[in-house]
């Protein structure tokens, strides 16, 4: 718990949280936080759809790379802050509101970066929630203990960086995207530079139950392609069958993958410096693909009833390939260390096989096939758990 010690202004000093508290979990403030990123994964999946069935393949594809980072990083600095510094005062709610904020803003910005790519309101969006996260780091330097020098660093980092996102605005369209490049670099190094100086601490079973949820929510938008696919199907006379199977088919690709993702213990991934920033970086790829999942469904709906530019064989790279990189991101993050040969065979293997669908006339009904297969083998080598025990890794 955090401590409970008040100043005159109400305000707990913000001392470093025990990485060995028990019962921490997500609190109801970071549930409410991840409710708007819930608005910016669907609004940037929505806009990776439409570049898609447009056959604008390479023009989506890296700006919903782009703007992906920055809903990615902005929820994932938040996170790792809160575990290691969470006082749950009101400034610290107010901070953390101003945040949010922030991401309703770039939310509103992902539509001009794909259309006319127009980076502005993202990057001045971006900017005020990462200078919020500024005024975290300074406040928790003032009583991090042996922290402080990770904090000072994080807040100076932080705050420098966020000048050159604003500055970068001035360049033109071609020198920015190479900026671009070199900023998300710079974010990137901030927390490596910072915590070798002086590690702040973090609760494993708090910060993966957070990953978990986030998993979660961009599972959660393959299940709204689902049912998207269903409501075309009430309009479509002529497409019923395929769309109510795709439905199908879907909810069947995503509880493999839910199935899978929550199978190894993730806590055990962060048990060093080295294996966090993988796991934590590597998350990239596996929330980005997870959303990038459901675009590829409403790409596939579009070829069904009519209104695509691409092929059914292309478009169904468009729900594959994302389906691959999730499956080989968790396989490497989280389960590889933790399975025996057979999964360690049969997930990768799965997600490589993933990519010979689009060779099937119905869209993802082997990749739903092979899926099942692996979690019959997860089930089968799941080790032993106590009945009744807790969390997604039996703790």
């Amino acid at each position: 718990m955090p401590s409970t010690v008040r100043s005159r202004f109400r305000l707990v000093p913000m001392r470093p949280r025990n990485p060995d508290e028990p019962g921490r979990s997500a609190s109801t403030l970071e549930l409410f936080f991840d409710l708007v990123f819930v608005v910016a994964v669907g609004i940037a999946a929505a806009q990776l759809h439409h570049q898609l069935s447009e056959a604008h393949i390479l023009n989506g594809v890296v700006n919903y790379l782009i703007v992906f980072f920055g809903i990615w990083w902005a929820w994932m600095n938040f996170t790792w802050f809160a575990t290691s510094f969470d006082t749950d005062d009101w400034l610290y709610r107010v901070l953390t509101i101003v945040q949010m904020g922030g991401v309703l803003v770039l939310a509103s910005g992902i539509e001009p970066a794909f259309t006319d790519h127009d980076y502005s309101v993202l990057v001045f969006a971006y900017v005020v929630m990462r200078l919020a996260m500024v005024a975290q780091w300074l406040r928790a330097a003032r009583s991090a203990g042996a922290a402080r020098r990770a904090a000072l660093i994080y807040a100076g980092g932080i705050a420098i960086v966020q000048g050159l996102w604003l500055a970068s605005l001035l360049l033109p369209a071609g020198v920015f995207l190479v900026a671009l490049v070199v900023l998300v670099l710079a974010e990137l190094a901030v927390p490596i530079v910072a915590e070798r100086t002086g590690s702040t601490p973090w609760h494993p079973h708090h910060i993966t139950e957070r990953y978990g949820l986030f998993t979660l929510i961009v599972l959660g938008e393959s299940l709204l392609a689902s049912a998207n696919a269903i409501i075309e199907a009430l309009h479509d006379n002529h497409a019923v069958g395929p769309l109510i199977w795709l439905a199908g088919l879907t909810l069947v690709v995503t509880a493999t993958l839910w199935w899978t993702y929550f199978w190894p213990p993730h806590h055990t991934a962060i048990t060093s410096f080295r294996r966090s920033l993988a796991y934590g970086y590597g998350h990239y790829f596996i929330f980005a693909a997870a959303a990038a999942f459901s675009a590829g469904i409403e790409v596939e709906i579009d070829v069904l009833t009519g209104h695509s530019e691409l092929t059914s064989p292309a478009a169904s790279f468009a729900s594959t390939i994302p389906i691959a990189v999730f499956m080989l991101g968790v396989w490497l993050l989280a389960i590889r260390r933790h399975a025996d040969r057979w999964v360690n065979t049969v997930v990768p293997a799965g997600a490589v096989l993933v990519l010979v669908d689009p060779v099937v006339p119905l869209p993802i009904a082997l990749t739903a096939i092979i899926l099942i297969a692996v979690v019959a083998v997860l089930v089968w080598r799941q080790p032993q758990r106590v009945a009744g025990s807790g969390g997604p890794d039996g703790s």
